[in-house]
C-alpha cells in the first residue's frame, strides 16, 4: 500500500510533467489551459491512489500488472473539462466549449505524463 508521502509525491511529479508537456506541446501557450492541465494531471493520480490505500488494496496488481492498468484511465477525464471559462464569457452568461480536439489531444498528453509517471516513478 502506498504512503501519503508517495501518493502526494506522485501527483506533485504527475503535475509537473504534465505541465511541462503542455507547455512544450500546447499552440497557442494560454497559462488558463497549462495550470488547468497540471491541476486536472494531479487530481487524477490523488484520487485514484487514495481510494485504492482507503480501501486497503495492497493486492490490486497481483494477477497482470499492465492488464488492467489504473494510470491509463485516470487522468484524461479529470483533464479533459473545459475550465476556467474563457475570460470573454464570464459576464455574459455563455461559455463556449473549445474545440473538442483539441481537448481530447490535451487530455491525452496529460493522461500519457501520469501513465508514466505511475509506471515508471513511484
Amino acid at each position: 500500500m502506498l504512503s501519503w508521502a508517495s501518493i502526494l509525491y506522485g501527483a506533485a511529479l504527475s503535475a509537473v510533467l504534465a505541465g511541462a508537456a503542455l507547455t512544450a506541446l500546447a499552440r497557442p501557450r494560454q497559462p488558463a489551459v497549462i495550470l488547468t492541465g497540471a491541476l486536472a494531471t494531479a487530481v487524477g493520480p490523488l484520487a485514484w491512489n487514495a481510494i485504492l490505500r482507503a480501501t486497503h488494496a495492497s493486492q490490486f496488481f497481483t494477477d497482470a500488472p499492465y492488464a488492467s492498468c489504473p494510470p491509463a484511465g485516470k487522468t484524461p477525464a479529470p483533464a479533459s473539462l473545459p475550465w476556467p471559462p474563457p475570460p470573454s464569457s464570464w459576464g455574459s452568461g455563455r461559455w463556449p466549449p473549445p474545440r473538442p480536439r483539441r481537448t481530447i489531444g490535451l487530455a491525452v498528453l496529460c493522461g500519457l505524463a501520469a501513465f508514466l509517471v505511475d509506471v515508471y516513478l513511484y
